[in-house]
């Protein structure tokens, strides 16, 4: 997808940031359904098939989009070949901002970067991001009425448009692990992955179920986490209990 969109990507203006008009336009549409409009975006088409943590969101927001864009506009004119863009565009863009930084506090309470062997789950996004995979179940940014989708209204299975596209993809990137923690960032991710158990693609001890959206906009966030966080530091350390041969 990358080779199909480059020249279009060296059209756009040289900015710090864009504007939606700027790149949610025709040239960068994929599809649409009702109030629903995917478009392209260049970040979620390398898969580290070494990680042992893989993160999961429900698609990549205007932000992220953003700053894929950026990079991919960069690599493209400084002639990097196709893989490293693809790369940089991941690292850039991966859970970008305040999110993030939410992401590496609760992991970090959880003790992840104990059972990793690492000095804090940080590290994850920088010296060893060998570690880890993210995506999204939708690998394109998806905008409902121009805004960015939040998994609600509707949700992804009452989708036909984002049913395919999650079965396209995601249930296609989760078969080429084979031992990997999966993370579910939020309960539009979780839904997916129960029906993914229940059809036998992924097993219960491999999701950590009960994990809270890391955004700001969650309320309930802290909450949640206090909640969970017992049976969430449990299962991490059962995971890597039964996989220390293969770290």
């Amino acid at each position: 997808m990358l080779e199909k969109y480059a020249e279009a990507l060296i059209r756009l203006p040289q900015k710090d940031k864009y504007e939606k008009t700027d790149l949610l336009i025709p040239t960068f549409k994929l599809d649409t359904e009702k109030s629903l409009d995917i478009y392209y975006a260049p970040h979620n088409e390398i898969v580290n098939l070494e990680a042992k943590i893989f993160i999961v969101g429900i698609t990549p927001g205007w932000n992220q989009m953003n700053r894929a864009y950026q990079m991919a506009r960069t690599g493209l004119i400084e002639q990097w070949d196709y893989e490293m863009i693809k790369r940089e565009c991941k690292k850039a863009a991966r859970f970008a901002g305040s999110m993030r930084n939410n992401l590496i506090d609760m992991l970090n309470q959880l003790q992840l970067q104990k059972a990793l062997a690492i000095s804090s789950c940080a590290q994850l996004f920088s010296d060893y991001d060998g570690l880890l995979h993210t995506t999204s179940l939708v690998p394109y940014p998806v905008f409902n009425k121009g805004k960015n989708y939040t998994g609600t209204h509707p949700s992804i299975l009452n989708s036909a448009l984002l049913t395919r596209y999650v079965q396209t993809y995601f249930y296609k990137e989760v078969q080429l692990f084979s031992d990997v923690l999966i993370i579910p960032l939020g309960k539009a991710v979780e839904e997916v992955l129960l029906k993914m158990i229940e059809e036998g693609y992924l097993t219960s001890q491999q999701c950590l179920l009960g994990f809270p959206h890391p955004s700001g906009a969650n309320g309930h966030r802290q909450k949640q986490f206090l909640q969970e966080k017992k049976q969430l530091e449990a299962k991490i350390k059962s995971f890597f209990d039964n996989s220390l041969d293969t770290l």
